[in-house]
């Protein structure tokens, strides 16, 4: 059969049509959202018919699915749940929870360092998360701690309300911060703040015979060191390099103060950021430095005497900067501790403790030798004051939030206790009882006597996993999200001479869209590699195009044989199986030619099976049309169709209630794709069962993969990476992961029936952008 130009006009007149319509309602667009709102609100409530109606419930807005949701969002959510409408409470402005009166408890659960891309790229391990969580919402990495966050976010005063008076806190402090749980009240030496080994393993410090930290130097340092042992202040500066961050400047001052040592450095690697707005660092700088960092390693072990403690400010960053260990160390951002594990910057306590101003804004960045003498001030001040007496003179500057106003609002944490109801933190940075591991996190919760209303539990033990296998972590979530792109490649050819990128994005632009086609000229034959923004595109690619004869050349279309594939067919049927996407549908219209030359065979699963005999017949070089304009005829036949809403709807409306259309198209631009949301997934069984009379009218379905807060399978795009995990590497973050997922089964089983659980995946925030995180919510039902 011929390809003609014809189906061109046809199309038109089709999206003429369309957009006829659109014009013609554009009037009506205000009355129509609010109807199609109560509709949705309607539909709902069917869904929830019978004795389970009144069981609260909660759910994203349709408008704010592909939305990601910040810290102060989350906070709304969990307020709401926990307080009600009470004392002017507003509903979360992205999502529902229906008959909130009825929630029982709240728990939430901070997962440090995960990321959305970490959850479906071991998606099949995570059986719990994936089935027992009817909502997800992707979720931007905080600047902020987020447990700090929850119990520090602002509630309108309530009338009424007896919060505790500032003399009340500062007693109440005296019984239970953090410094006078840890360093108890009694001025001590030195040696009382010196890190244990168990502590420096708790906070990421390098440690001799720790996973990762083999290639380190250590110092030559005794086992035991005393109260008069000399102190000695450090601080470095780094840059971003092709390996991730590396030493360009290392600052040493002794206990009077005085500098010893100031040192550019030059990284071995290439650098990408120097990052002078923090380091002051310029490339002019660098320029003439030849001293590596193996010399400046072999300085200070020569400078420091074998009793040294040396002091920092989050000194980990500096010691794993600097490859080194060493086993006696103080750090102020640990002296001066904060509820939730939060800690103070270096500039904000020299500040209010010794009245001085560092890394001020006329300064071209920071300065190691000024920090490092801070540090050092802030550890002296601390071990000659005591503990007791450093919160008493400064509770009000440090560690109660004071304003000069009357304040309007009150803390969410003391709006609970004035309420009566219950609260617990548990984790690392507990301040009541610290938990080095997850297991031992669930422990404690299971075992308090009585199931605390609003709960939060901080679980760290896969991100202390994820920074021991990889120290780099940019390159390993550059790897995991090459991992998830190879699930959306296809590797199609050969086809004809002069076939450019442009073309083969042409064609596979029916199936869904094409993130990016990378061409693979062979020796003989020309071949591409395409790259699809979702799952769909790249299935329906393999089900319709493999065996498509254009232009005389037959194509097959496959995926690429890797490692990361193999077992992508069962990650496929657990994806169609998700409950994010048992009611929808993924929908391609094509345009009338092509929907000619693709003859439809056996059904599979609903979408059309391999075509052995899908052919486009070759448009006859005697018409005229030499291998110069192969472009243009390509772009006048295989032009997408571009649908409308009203369309869809129409079509699909046969086989049930479409409760949401879904285009799937970039801002200005048309599109041919879309996601249809039926009420229930009878009607979309329905639809799929007709994929016949659906491919009548231009019409390719499948069941949807990728879960419709995902815009994108892999989100931003990734950098081509070379590198790879090892076998061994992979095996054992999938047991970790898989472990995770057993341990937030426990706790969900333990949870009683009508507590919203809140599992948050925190994300990663690094100095080339964010990589998101995931919010999953679901309210425990009766079992």
């Amino acid at each position: 059969m011929c390809v003609n130009i014809i189906s061109w006009n046809m199309e038109s007149s089709t999206v003429a049509e369309c957009k006829a319509k659109k014009r013609k309602n554009s009037t009506h667009t205000a009355q129509g959202e609010a109807k199609r709102f109560k509709t949705e609100q309607r539909d709902d409530e069917v869904l929830q018919r019978g004795p389970a109606c009144c069981l609260p419930r909660v759910s994203v807005l349709p408008d704010r699915l592909q939305q990601p949701i910040a810290l102060n969002e989350l906070t709304e959510l969990l307020q709401y749940a926990a307080l009600g409408k009470t004392g002017g409470i507003k509903k979360p402005s992205w999502c529902r929870l229906r008959h909130h009166r009825k929630v029982k408890g709240v728990n939430v659960v901070i997962v440090e360092d995960l990321t959305q891309n970490h959850f479906y790229k071991h998606y099949l391990g995570l059986q719990h998360l994936r089935t027992s969580y009817t909502s997800r919402v992707t979720f931007t990495p905080s600047s902020v701690d987020v447990v700090s966050g929850i119990f520090s976010s602002q509630v309108p005063k309530q009338d009424g309300l007896s919060v505790s008076k500032p003399d009340e806190e500062l007693q109440e402090a005296m019984k239970n911060h953090p410094i006078i749980t840890v360093f108890g009240t009694e001025r001590r030496g030195l040696t009382a703040y010196v890190l244990t080994e168990k502590e420096m393993i708790k906070n990421n410090y390098p440690v001799k015979g720790m996973p990762g930290f083999e290639e380190f130097v250590c110092t030559n340092c005794t086992d035991c060191v005393t109260d008069s042992s000399p102190l000695f202040g450090i601080d470095c500066e780094m840059c971003v390099t092709e390996d991730g961050k590396e030493l360009t400047r290392v600052s040493l001052v002794d206990g009077d103060g005085k500098c010893l040592m100031d040192e550019l450095v030059k990284p071995p690697n290439h650098i990408l950021n120097y990052c002078t707005k923090f380091s002051g660092i310029t490339p002019a700088m660098l320029q003439p430095i030849t001293t590596t960092l193996q010399d400046v390693q072999e300085m200070l072990i020569r400078i420091l005497p074998h009793e040294a403690v040396l002091v920092g400010h989050s000194l980990e960053h500096d010691l794993i900067a600097l490859k080194l260990i060493h086993k006696h160390v103080i750090d102020t951002s640990l002296l001066y501790k904060r509820e939730c594990g939060r800690r103070f910057k270096l500039k904000f306590l020299t500040g209010i403790i010794l009245k001085r101003k560092i890394q001020t804004e006329d300064m071209l960045g920071h300065h190691p030798t000024e920090d490092a003498l801070a540090a050092l001030e802030l550890a002296q001040y601390f071990i000659k004051t005591g503990p007791r007496q450093v919160l008493e003179i400064h509770w009000k500057a440090l560690w109660r939030e004071t304003r000069e106003e009357p304040s309007e609002s009150h803390r969410f944490s003391d709006v609970l206790h004035a309420l009566g109801h219950s609260v617990a933190f548990l984790g690392k940075d507990s301040s009541h009882k610290q938990c080095n591991s997850d297991k031992e996190v669930l422990k404690s919760f299971r075992n308090l006597k009585t199931q605390p209303f609003f709960s939060v539990l901080q679980f760290s033990t896969l991100s202390n996993h994820l920074k021991s296998y990889f120290p780099h972590q940019e390159r390993h979530h550059q790897m995991t999200c090459s991992r998830l792109q190879d699930m959306c490649v296809v590797l199609a050819g050969p086809f004809p001479t002069g076939f450019s990128d442009g073309d083969v994005k042409q064609l596979f632009s029916f199936c869904g869209a094409v993130r990016k086609v990378k061409m693979l000229n062979t020796v003989v034959r020309v071949h591409a590699k395409i790259e699809f923004e979702l799952l769909e595109g790249a299935m329906l690619a393999v089900k319709t195009l493999n065996g498509l004869n254009v232009l005389g050349q037959t194509i097959k279309v496959q995926r690429p044989v890797c490692e990361s594939v193999l077992d992508l067919d069962v990650t496929l049927e657990a994806l169609m199986g998700d409950a994010l996407n048992a009611r929808h549908l993924y929908a391609v219209k094509m345009n009338h030619s092509m929907a000619e030359c693709i003859s439809t065979s056996t059904k599979v699963n609903g979408h059309v099976s391999d075509a052995e005999r899908l052919d486009v017949t070759p448009v006859k070089t005697v018409n005229g049309l030499p291998p110069a304009k192969i472009n243009k005829w390509l772009h006048l036949n295989t032009s997408k169709s571009e649908l409308c809403e009203e369309s869809v709807r129409e079509t699909f409306g046969h086989f049930g209630t479409v409760k949401r259309v879904i285009l799937s198209a970039k801002p200005k631009e048309s599109t041919g794709y879309a996601h249809i949301v039926f009420v229930n997934s009878e009607d979309r069984r329905a639809a799929l069962n007709s994929t016949e009379d659906l491919w009548k009218k231009n019409y390719l379905i499948c069941p949807s993969l990728t879960p419709v807060h995902l815009p994108s399978w892999v989100g931003a795009e990734n950098k081509e990476t070379t590198h790879r995990h090892s076998s061994a590497q992979e095996q054992q973050i999938d047991v970790v992961m898989r472990k995770l997922d057993r341990c937030l089964q426990k706790l969900f089983r333990s949870l009683p029936a009508g507590t919203l659980s809140v599992v948050v995946l925190l994300g990663h925030a690094s100095t080339n952008g964010h990589l998101p995180g995931l919010c999953l919510m679901e309210v425990k039902q009766d079992c």
